[in-house]
C-alpha cells in the first residue's frame, strides 16, 4: 500500500516531466531553443523535438514568406511635385538566430522594415520626375528600392523578397484643384467645339443658300428664254395665220378683245357705235336693214 502511494505521483512526474521535454515543430514554422534566454539550438525542420523542461523554452518563427504593408508615404518628386505612395513588401525570415537577437520578434520586424521601406522610397523616388513615377520605368526604380531594402533587412535575417506600389495618388488638395483645372480645361475645348460648330453651321448654311439663289437663277433664266422661244413660236404661228387670211385673223384677235373688255367684269367703256372696236358686231348694210 505504501508503495502505491509514491507509483502514482511518481508516474505523474514522471509524465509532466516528458510532456514539458517534448515540443513539435510544425511545416510552417522554425523554433529556437532558449536556455535562461541565451539560444542553445536552432530547428528548421518539422518534427517531434525534446528540451529541458523548467530550463529551455521555445520560440517559435514562421518560415513562410510573409506579407508587409508600411503606411503610406508621402514623397516630393524631382520637379516638386508630391505623390502619396502606398506600397507593400513581402518577406522571408532566413536566420531564425540573427532575427531573434536583432529583433526579437515578428512585430518589432515588422515596425523596423516599414520605416526602411518607407524611407527608401523616399530617397529612390524623390530623385524621379512625376512622369518618371507614372511610366513604364516605375519597375526599375522599384527593384532599386528592394535591392536597398534588403541590405538593411540582412541585419536582421530576413530577405525581401518584392517590394511593389500598390497606389499612387497626388495629396487630396492636389487632386481637387488638379480636377478642376481639368474641368476648366474640358470646358474651354467644349466651347471651342461649339464655336467651330456654329461657324461650320453658317458656312454650311450660307454655301446652300447660295447654291438655291444660283440654281433658282438658272432655272428663271431657263424658264424665260423657253418661255420667249414659246412667244417667238408663238407669234410665228400667228403671223404665218395672218398672211394666210388677214380678215380672219383680225376676226379672231377682236374677239379675244371682246372676251377681255365685256364679259365677267365690271368696267364700263363709252364708245362711238362705229369705232374700229365694234366693227364686226356689224356692217353698213345690216344697219340700214334695222
Amino acid at each position: 500500500m505504501k508503495l502505491g502511494k509514491f507509483i502514482l505521483p511518481l508516474i505523474f512526474v514522471i509524465g509532466l516531466v516528458v510532456y514539458l521535454s517534448l515540443f513539435t515543430v510544425k511545416e510552417i514554422n522554425q523554433a529556437i531553443v532558449l536556455q535562461f534566454g541565451d539560444p542553445k539550438k536552432i530547428i528548421t525542420t518539422a518534427g517531434l523535438q525534446f528540451k529541458i523542461p523548467f530550463i529551455q523554452n521555445v520560440v517559435f518563427l514562421d518560415r513562410r514568406i510573409l506579407s508587409l504593408d508600411p503606411p503610406p508615404a508621402e514623397v516630393i518628386a524631382s520637379d516638386q511635385k508630391r505623390l502619396i505612395v502606398d506600397a507593400y513588401a513581402r518577406f522571408k525570415i532566413i536566420d531564425p538566430l540573427k532575427f531573434y537577437i536583432s529583433v526579437g520578434d515578428e512585430r518589432v520586424a515588422r515596425s523596423r522594415l516599414a520605416t526602411i521601406i518607407n524611407s527608401r522610397i523616399r530617397s529612390v523616388l524623390g530623385k524621379q520626375s512625376l512622369a518618371t513615377l507614372l511610366s513604364e520605368e516605375r519597375s526599375t526604380q522599384m527593384s532599386i528600392i528592394q535591392e536597398g531594402v534588403n541590405v538593411e533587412a540582412e541585419k536582421f535575417g530576413i530577405t525581401i523578397i518584392d517590394v511593389r506600389i500598390k497606389r499612387a495618388d497626388l495629396p487630396q488638395a492636389n487632386s481637387e484643384a488638379i480636377y478642376k483645372r481639368m474641368q476648366t480645361e474640358r470646358e474651354r475645348e467644349a466651347k471651342e467645339f461649339r464655336a467651330r460648330g456654329a461657324e461650320m453651321a453658317v458656312t454650311i448654311t450660307s454655301t446652300a443658300d447660295r447654291k438655291v439663289t444660283v440654281i433658282l437663277a438658272n432655272a428663271q433664266k431657263q424658264s424665260e428664254i423657253m418661255k420667249g422661244e414659246g412667244d417667238g413660236i408663238r407669234n410665228k404661228i400667228f403671223a404665218d395665220a395672218f398672211g394666210q387670211d388677214p380678215e380672219f385673223f383680225s376676226f379672231y384677235r377682236a374677239m379675244q378683245a371682246y372676251e377681255t373688255a365685256l364679259i365677267g367684269g365690271d368696267t364700263t367703256l363709252i364708245l362711238s357705235p362705229d369705232s374700229d372696236f365694234f366693227k364686226f358686231f356689224g356692217n353698213s348694210g345690216v344697219i340700214k336693214e334695222q
